[in-house]
């Protein structure tokens, strides 16, 4: 029978790891791998947004591949191995879900994402600390403000519903359009000024953050589905230029907006027009 794949990937790693190994892996840190992480796991994003099934398996591997090489590097040291670090998470998982392996019963969602953050603040064992800390601030930062929305609208700040939030953002949009009618934005422009600006043009995004949130979508995926959208219509417009023997840069605005609009009238292979 072969080898178990994780015990073989673990070796693999611990080979490149060794005095005779691969020297670029052995000056690696946990630091340095951390990014590949962070890469790797934004290829997995765009493949489960894909939804090819080769790719994503491919991906999995390659954040496994991580995981466990930052994991070697703790082994290395006496302090804990994957084992440890597995034989942690599913004593977590077992903790937070009383529903599912002790004696509690819940049937609704909200119930369990409640149940779940109040175990969380039960392990923190009277610590002082606020709500936000948990969330990573090396996060992206579209996510992170969803995920600091989430935490302090977990406390009771919050809007009543999405017609308030919605509210907020129109203000939030006429403050910039005030801003912005000040001076305008253009590169002549202080410093100052454009900080301003962009303070102003933060607070949209964070509070178009908080409708995604009582819409119950996440603004990371919609976003990446907007650019996927965008993308698909560009290159359409430099496949007609091209066509025609022309860079796209050639061809008259007019023009383009006309492609434009061909383009929206084509439905994306993998699923309906939006």
């Amino acid at each position: 029978m072969d080898q178990n794949p994780i015990k073989r990937l673990d070796g693999i790693i611990a080979s490149l790891r060794s005095e005779n190994g691969c020297p670029w892996d052995r000056k690696q840190t946990p630091e340095s791998i951390a990014v590949y992480l962070i890469e790797e796991a934004h290829e997995l994003l765009a493949a489960i947004e894909s939804g090819n099934t080769e790719d994503i398996c491919e991906e999995l591997g390659d954040v496994l591949f991580q995981v466990l090489f930052i994991a070697k590097f703790f082994e290395e040291k006496g302090l804990f191995d994957i084992e440890a670090a597995a034989r942690k998470s599913a004593e977590k998982m077992i903790r937070r879900h009383p529903h599912v392996f002790g004696d509690v019963t819940i049937t609704e969602t909200e119930a369990v994402r409640r149940q779940w953050h109040e175990i969380k603040k039960q392990e923190k064992n009277g610590r002082s600390g606020s709500v936000l800390d948990s969330v990573p601030r090396n996060m992206p930062a579209l996510m992170r403000a969803y995920r600091i929305s989430e935490r302090a609208a977990r406390t009771g700040f919050d809007w009543d519903d999405m017609g308030g939030v919605m509210d907020k953002v129109e203000e939030e949009w006429s403050e910039l359009k005030a801003e912005i009618g000040k001076n305008g934005v253009e590169p002549s422009r202080s410093e100052q000024r454009r900080e301003q600006i962009a303070l102003e043009f933060g607070d949209v995004l964070f509070t178009l953050v908080n409708v995604a949130r009582f819409a119950r979508i996440h603004p990371e995926s919609a976003l990446v589905s907007a650019t996927q959208k965008f993308e698909r219509r560009f290159h359409h417009l430099e496949q007609t230029a091209e066509a025609t023997g022309r860079d796209i840069d050639a061809v008259p605005r007019q023009e383009k907006e006309q492609l434009w609009n061909q383009a929206k009238k084509i439905p994306p292979k993998d699923g309906p027009q939006s």
